[in-house]
């Protein structure tokens, strides 16, 4: 162990500085070009005229709504494929383990292809649907809400259940019993027990999903297109088509507000969870 923090602190500085000049400092000047007026005093004009415009606003609701849902299902579809996945044997466990993991070592961009050949008019989909005879035509399902909100919820489902897998294998193993014992049902179990003792695992889960969903660009721009537009497909649109890095660097700012302000709400949540 280090004989002193100023040991401790001088082998941090390297990597504290290299932080500092490769990332801090561009997202630190691009940050600033938001604040800066035409006449190049600061202001706040940027961000009036950015949500002025009905599309930028309604971008900025579909996305938030969006990561909000995806991260909504993916908690209760975790809670549900983690409490399963503990409570089976050793052997069982590391299996399913290792398949919640396998789809986070293929490429984003691989597995949101693969919706195409699902989703597509052509895809399994619609030929299942004409085969039962429940349409005569094949349904728009890519280019949708529906298309991104299942990509979304596909790419970090698993960041979810792994981070609630860790949670639950920390619950002390006779506290469900314990709870069932004096009479509470299954949904006050979860409610009582084991939703404020594994409030933790949620909030990291639910902030690597939230973020992820707001700040994801292939999904979006592959299942959604120029139809649904998200915030991160809006602003490469911003700095790609139009040139315009001041829209560009408001979007960002946005983007990154709304990551560190989920995770404080969620913070906050489970803390006055915890509590009661």
């Amino acid at each position: 162990m280090f004989q002193n923090r100023t040991e401790a602190l001088a082998l941090a500085v390297p990597a504290a500085l290299f932080a500092s000049v490769v990332f801090l400092v561009p997202v630190i000047m691009l940050l600033a070009e938001g604040f800066h007026s035409s006449a190049g005093d600061w202001s706040l004009a940027s961000y009036t005229t950015f949500f002025s415009e009905t599309l930028n606003r309604t971008v900025f609701l579909r996305t938030l709504r969006l990561a909000l849902e995806v991260t909504a299902v993916s908690a209760v579809i975790g809670y549900a494929a983690a409490f399963a996945i503990v409570n089976m044997p050793p052997k069982g466990k590391g299996r399913m383990v290792g398949l919640v993991v396998l789809p986070l070592m293929i490429s984003p961009v691989a597995r949101t292809y693969a919706w195409i050949v699902i989703l597509g008019q052509t895809g399994i989909v619609n030929q299942a649907l004409i085969a039962l005879h429940l349409t005569n035509t094949p349904l728009r399902l890519l280019f949708s809400e529906t298309a991104v909100f299942i990509g979304l919820l596909q790419l970090f489902l698993p960041l979810m259940i792994l981070s609630l897998i860790s949670a639950l294998e920390n619950l002390p193993r006779d506290a469900i019993p314990a709870a069932r014992v004096l009479g509470a049902n299954w949904l006050q179990v979860f409610w009582k027990v084991i939703l404020p003792l594994t409030r933790e695992g949620l909030v990291i889960g639910g902030t690597l999903v939230f973020t992820g969903s707001l700040t994801a660009y292939i999904t979006p721009a592959i299942l959604g297109g120029s139809k649904v537009l998200m915030l991160e497909t809006l602003l490469y649109q911003r700095v790609t088509v139009s040139n315009d890095f001041v829209s560009a660097s408001v979007i960002a700012f946005i983007l990154i507000v709304m990551s560190f302000g989920a995770n404080l709400v969620l913070k906050r949540l489970a803390t006055a969870r915890g509590r009661t």
